[in-house]
């Protein structure tokens, strides 16, 4: 495995687990972990204290879990990663519709094309830091994201460190992705942040400033989001005219917001579909 267990600031890991559309950090989602005690309950929120330290191996990929784990995941929530090759294959068809975008002088208009991992897990087609279902490293020339191609191509025609970071925002902007279970989440949105930091590092042979990384965090808090992506709305929170036997203390219908960084406005997803 690749270096999961590397250390955010505390500032940084409050920005990855914030919740844009309650107003509170994403929660857990599962009931893997209520063993360890009620803050770890389903409805509960994620908190820095409960997943580091003593506790900075609490949340695991997948790859990881015990294999009992690994089924029950799959029959409850039809957890189910896909292999780096099946992955590369599938984005290979999404780039051959790109194609015309990426000749000379259009890598821009590749790099702002948006796209989307639906009920994305760790987020294996949008960033390949290692392979989902082997837990094997993958070289940065050889990762196959979406993500991954648009940081190469920026890579490949800008000089300058100010150039550089521009599209690098600009590619995690046009970056989304959601999921049900807040650990998967939080395992996402950690992947898109060290994807960012390994191709600065390989650009510019250091790491890129604290700064830089809290400004791409903020974008990654937003892009990838947590939601029941059949209603719309956070887990387990009720539709608008839906009842609901067992609420979340002082729930409330509401739906999932992302951001357009374009327009610089919030937005809700549902009205974004056709």
């Amino acid at each position: 495995m690749p270096d999961y267990d590397l250390v955010l600031s505390p500032d940084v890991l409050a920005i990855l687990l914030r919740d844009h559309t309650t107003g509170k950090n994403i929660f857990w989602a599962t009931h893997d972990y209520e063993a360890l005690g009620s803050e770890y309950d389903y409805h509960a929120e994620i908190l820095p204290h409960l997943i580091t330290g003593e506790h900075s191996k609490v949340i695991q990929p997948r790859v990881l879990k015990s294999k009992e784990n690994q089924t029950d995941r799959s029959k409850d929530m039809a957890e189910v990663f896909t292999p780096s090759w099946i992955c590369n294959a599938q984005n290979n068809l999404i780039d051959e519709n790109l194609s015309p975008v990426r000749e000379v002088g259009l890598w821009q208009d590749y790099v702002r094309t948006t796209c989307l991992e639906i009920t994305c897990g760790e987020a294996p087609y949008l960033v390949s830091r290692y392979d989902a279902t082997t837990g094997e490293a993958i070289p940065i020339a050889k990762r196959i994201g979406l993500l991954d191609r648009k940081l190469r191509v920026v890579s490949e025609n800008t000089e300058t460190q100010d150039d550089w970071l521009k599209w690098a925002e600009i590619a995690y902007q046009n970056t989304y992705g959601y999921e049900w279970q807040g650990d998967n989440l939080l395992l996402a949105r950690k992947a898109l942040l060290f994807t960012f930091i390994d191709y600065y590092k390989a650009k510019f042979g250091g790491n890129p400033s604290q700064d830089s990384i809290h400004g791409i965090s903020e974008i990654i808090s937003w892009n990838l989001w947590q939601m029941d992506g059949l209603r719309g709305t956070p887990p387990d929170y009720p539709s608008p005219g839906e009842l609901h036997e067992n609420p979340i203390p002082d729930m409330f219908t509401i739906y999932c917001i992302i951001r357009d960084w374009e327009k610089n406005e919030e937005v809700r997803f549902i009205d974004l579909l056709p």
